[in-house]
């Protein structure tokens, strides 16, 4: 059976853009450093350091951060390259999606915990005495949002296959 664009459904194309739009956090911050509460010396100081040091997009924080999208994107892409067959759609295809959806949210949900361990227990601890907080960028509600959005199609389509099975096959 050849590829066929025009019957790949909503759902499986929300999937793909949900990866792909994931990706594309990738390069948005997902960790901020900020240092409102510091003294001006402090601030003064924070405002001489690079760029990439306050701000850092995922491909310079955490595996927690970098690995889950590209789940997400994986996930979409199965979904739209192998959703056209019925015998893989009925046989999983949409539940390990949202396995593979699920696994992207825990996996987010693990780098938000462990937001502060990009840096050292020294690190951590200066950073702390300076008054610098590290909080989450918006890379990561993005991708939050994109998982979410990911998880929703994927229970779509499961239920879509569930009523595809349940229908006689057609020949065409």
């Amino acid at each position: 059976m050849a590829f066929d664009v025009k019957r790949v459904s909503w759902r499986e194309w929300l999937g793909l853009g949900a990866g792909l739009l994931a990706l594309g956090t990738l390069f948005f911050p997902w960790t901020v450093l900020t240092a409102d509460t510091a003294t001006p010396d402090v601030q003064d100081a924070f405002a001489t350091l690079p760029h990439d040091d306050v701000v850092r997009s995922a491909w310079h924080s955490d595996f927690f951060s970098w690995f889950p999208p590209f789940v997400l994107l994986l996930a979409g892409l199965a979904v739209v390259l192998f959703g056209q067959v019925r015998k893989v759609r009925t046989s999983g295809l949409p539940h390990l999606w949202l396995v593979g959806a699920l696994g992207a949210l825990l996996l987010m949900i693990i780098g938000w915990a462990t937001l502060d361990w990009v840096f050292d227990s020294d690190q951590r601890a200066f950073l702390a005495t300076a008054g610098v907080v590290i909080n989450p960028g918006v890379g990561r509600y993005l991708g939050l949002l994109f998982a979410l959005i990911s998880i929703a199609a994927s229970i779509l389509d499961i239920r879509a296959a569930r009523t595809e099975s349940r229908q006689p096959r057609r020949r065409s």
